[in-house]
């Protein structure tokens, strides 16, 4: 299939020997410019991308999408049976489940640390696919044992690396709030047997939570049929800010209904303006390849003099010769995207396959930095690209059809 006549000639020039070198040497780095540019853009956003993807599943798989709580910290939600019916009727709703959240000191040996426990209700159908999944080692049926009395525990992979706990072992729960004597709290001790180890992946789960059976955990608190928290799992997880007032409206003024992107906001806000600081920043990689570009042109424009004036003489159009410059720049950009579109997406997926930046939990709440570039920004990165580099040409071209062909050939 024969080209059109303007992108035969541009392809030409571009491949074409040069007089002068430095026009080659400036149209090579300007396509090393767009690559670099656009892959930058694929690794930033792939980046931002990764954070938030895996900060999110880490942290949905192991907490709510919506949470009722008591408006005014009490005694605790009494009739939350009723309530979980009544909220499991709102749209979308995949199961409202109760929860119990207590704060403790987990005692092993010579060392001990604080931690959270949640209580869970092992009826719930939801267990297999919220909690399970994390199990790193034990069952969630060892759960639900109890061996001479004493009840079962789950904790958190960081909490038992850190005071060497393997399942089976015994640990004692200090509640510093225990029992109620006539000088005061007095803190109560209560001897359980690790049924298994929970790993999410989002540090601060890992490193401070514990669950246990909801029954158990009430005997162990002292406390009646309570609970404090009644968490919802919604359909859309984007969705849940809507129907935490749903949820507000239906219960009322004497509970609050939180969702997980208002608990998480800090990290949310910070994700976003990382994504979007990335964007401005690396843009401007973009506008030095346009800046490259415009100068490759120039000076192609400079020295195309003479055949910019036959090709007028043998009726060659001024659009035509103005299109024949834009190819140029659009050339450039072609190439460039698509090399830097292979570099950015494979660097991204052996990043991401071979983990090879690794993170400090403590910090940044994963091991590693996640990569995962999105296929559809392929399309909006090379037509920022094309844009920029179009933009760049327009001058160039312009001045191209501004030759005049008796001035050009006088001398010839």
């Amino acid at each position: 299939m024969a080209l059109p006549f303007e992108l035969f000639v541009a392809q030409r020039y571009l491949k074409a020997k040069r007089r002068q070198s430095a026009i080659s040497i400036i149209t090579s780095i300007s396509i090393v410019g767009v690559a670099a540019g656009v892959m930058a853009l694929v690794i930033a956003i792939a980046i931002n991308n990764g954070f938030r993807t895996t900060l999110q599943k880490n942290l949905l798989g192991a907490t709510a999408h919506v949470t009722i709580t008591e408006r005014v910290p009490g005694d605790g939600i009494s009739g939350w049976r009723e309530l979980s019916q009544k909220l499991a009727t709102l749209p979308g709703t995949i199961e409202a489940s109760p929860a119990l959240y207590e704060k403790v000191f987990v005692n092993a040996g010579g060392s001990s640390s604080g931690a959270i426990i949640k209580g869970l209700d092992l009826a719930s159908p939801r267990l297999t696919e919220d909690l399970v999944p994390f199990i790193k080692q034990g069952s969630i049926d060892k759960l639900r044992e109890t061996e001479e009395a004493v009840p079962s525990i789950l904790l958190g992979s960081k909490l038992a690396e850190t005071l060497g706990l393997r399942v089976g072992n015994y640990i004692q729960i200090i509640n510093p709030l225990g029992e109620l004597t006539p000088f005061g709290p007095r803190p109560s001790y209560h001897r359980m047997r690790i049924a298994g180890v929970v790993e999410t992946g989002f540090y601060d789960v890992d490193a401070n939570f514990t669950f246990m059976s909801l029954g158990d955990l009430q005997r162990m608190m002292s406390l009646g049929d309570v609970v404090n928290a009644i968490e919802i799992k919604v359909a859309d997880i984007e969705a849940a800010p809507s129907h935490a007032e749903k949820a507000q409206t239906l219960l009322g003024n004497k509970f609050v209904a939180t969702h997980w992107m208002e608990q998480n906001k800090q990290l949310l806000g910070a994700l976003k303006m990382e994504r979007i600081v990335s964007l401005i920043t690396i843009g401007l990689i973009q506008l030095i390849a346009a800046l490259n570009i415009f100068i490759t042109l120039v000076m192609m424009v400079m020295e195309k003099q003479r055949d910019i004036a036959i090709l007028l003489s043998m009726g060659t159009r001024q659009e035509q010769i103005r299109r024949i410059f834009i190819y140029q720049g659009l050339l450039i950009g072609v190439v460039g995207s698509v090399l830097g579109l292979i570099l950015g997406y494979s660097l991204s997926f052996f990043a991401n396959k071979y983990r090879w930046i690794e993170l400090s939990e403590e910090i940044y709440s994963i091991s590693y930095v996640p990569f995962q570039p999105n296929p559809l920004d392929a399309l909006w990165i090379t037509g920022f690209a094309l844009a920029v580099s179009l933009l760049a040409t327009l001058y160039p071209a312009r001045t191209a059809t501004k030759v005049a062909p008796a001035e050009a050939l006088r001398y010839e």
